[in-house]
């Protein structure tokens, strides 16, 4: 490199040795904007200086005599190739600096069994404080970072959220597959989604991998909770349930999973103050709903009108358990509702397997046979049903305008079911309306 290497170790000590004596320090050039700066202390500061953009600026390479004047031209040989590509020395130590404390802290933290800054972990935990439990319900957030905990975190917690590539969440999501659980697959994969798209935000990374991915997992198999929906199939189950000799509350239950439409974690927490039953109407908090967390804080209540079959059955089980809070309570102890195995326990012991009928399958009962044997508009029954609907004017519709076609519904269910269990002649809809 040409006007460069102008020192010798023999004209540095002779400035070393000059600056002590007379107290003044001075600078040396080496050319290529090498410079040592003499100091009256015995010692000397190497910089690089060069430019930016017209602007000049320094870089240190040490100390002489700890690093030599060899040393000293390697290093700025080595910060102008990076200068001449288009890289600022400065700026690409600071990075260097800030990568190597980062990768310290990761350290110290994994030691100690905790995340790094930056790490798939770190963002993952910090989208489920900050932004998922704030949207779901308690339960809901708590699986989702069991998911995690169990399936990403062994795999993909320590590594930094913008190292991570598709392939490498691919094999994650494979490992899950692989064991049978691929609708836990595509729960992952979703909220591994939103966790990427967190760390867009937050500035952590540039890519939603998920999205990538939206193909390569095996479709979710469809499955259907167990129900009996034939008529005479659900005659046989009415009066099995009729003749059931277990617990008094249990039988109640049970003749109510059939009666109400309810999900059985809603009929075993049921509380006497929410039933008036003289007005034959159980009201519902919004709370206790399947809805979005802020659906159940600002949501209208469930209405279910009461047959009057139903309103007989709660007034005998006031005699059990009126005193108490819970309709259904514990049979341990009367400050927590019956656990929600009960009725699907009475269900085994009456003979019908969890592939022939569960809790939940008195819904699909409900559902089917009110609208295929009784001719209920399906409208009606969804509203009974407490599901969903688009959009919130719908709702607030459902809520109201269909009230009472829906006390005439679950009267006419209760006495079809009454039927259906003493194995009286059903004529199908359909049929009879064909003239066949």
């Amino acid at each position: 490199m040409a006007g460069t290497d102008k020192l010798s170790d023999k004209a540095i000590r002779a400035a070393l040795k000059e600056a002590e004596v007379s107290g003044n320090a001075r600078k040396l050039s080496d050319g290529g904007g090498l410079v040592l700066d003499v100091r009256p202390t015995g010692s000397g500061w190497w910089r690089l200086r060069y430019f930016v953009d017209s602007r000049e600026k320094m870089l240190s390479l040490g100390t002489y005599p700890e690093t030599g004047l060899r040393d000293a031209r390697l290093k700025r040989d080595a910060e102008r190739k990076r200068l001449a590509s288009g890289q600022d020395p400065s700026e690409a130590r600071k990075a260097d600096k800030a990568a190597r404390a980062q990768q310290r802290q990761v350290e110290t933290l994994a030691a100690a069994g905790l995340p790094g800054p930056g790490t798939f972990e770190q963002v993952a935990r910090e989208w489920v404080e900050d932004v998922h439990a704030a949207k779901v319900v308690p339960t809901h957030a708590a699986r989702t970072l069991v998911r995690f905990e169990q399936d990403a975190f062994p795999y993909l917690g320590r590594r930094p959220i913008a190292e991570i590539d598709a392939p490498e969440l691919l094999q994650v999501l494979r490992r899950v597959v692989a064991r049978g659980a691929i609708e836990t697959a595509h729960r992952l994969k979703d909220a591994c989604g939103q966790v990427f798209r967190y760390g867009i935000a937050s500035g952590l990374c540039s890519r939603n991998l998920a999205a990538d991915l939206r193909e390569a997992l095996p479709p979710v198999p469809t499955r259907h909770l167990a129900a009996i929906v034939e008529p005479k199939r659900a005659g046989e189950l009415l009066r099995a349930m009729a003749d059931y000799n277990g617990h008094p509350i249990t039988r109640t239950a049970l003749a109510l999973s059939a009666l109400l439409f309810l999900r059985p974690g809603e009929l075993r927490q049921l509380e006497w103050a929410w039933l008036d039953l003289d007005a034959a109407m159980l009201t519902i908090p919004s709370g206790l709903m399947k809805r979005r967390r802020a659906d159940k804080a600002n949501g209208t209540p469930h209405l279910v009108p009461l047959a009057p079959q139903a309103v007989e059955l709660f007034r005998d089980l006031q005699a059990l358990t009126g005193g108490g809070r819970y309709c259904f309570p514990s049979l341990q102890t009367k400050d927590r509702p019956m656990s929600e195995n009960t009725v699907n326990v009475a269900l085994r012991r009456l003979g019908y397997s969890n592939e022939e009928m569960t809790a939940h399958g008195f819904r699909a009962m409900a559902r089917t046979l009110a609208a295929e044997r009784l001719g209920v508009a399906p409208e009606v029954i969804e509203a009974q049903l407490a599901h969903t609907v688009p959009d919130a004017l719908g709702r607030a519709y459902n809520r109201t305008q269909y009230l009472e076609q829906r006390r005439e519904l679950m009267t006419k269910w209760a006495d079809y079911l009454d039927r259906l269990r003493d194995g009286a002649q059903v004529v199908e809809l359909r049929r009879a309306a064909s003239g066949g």
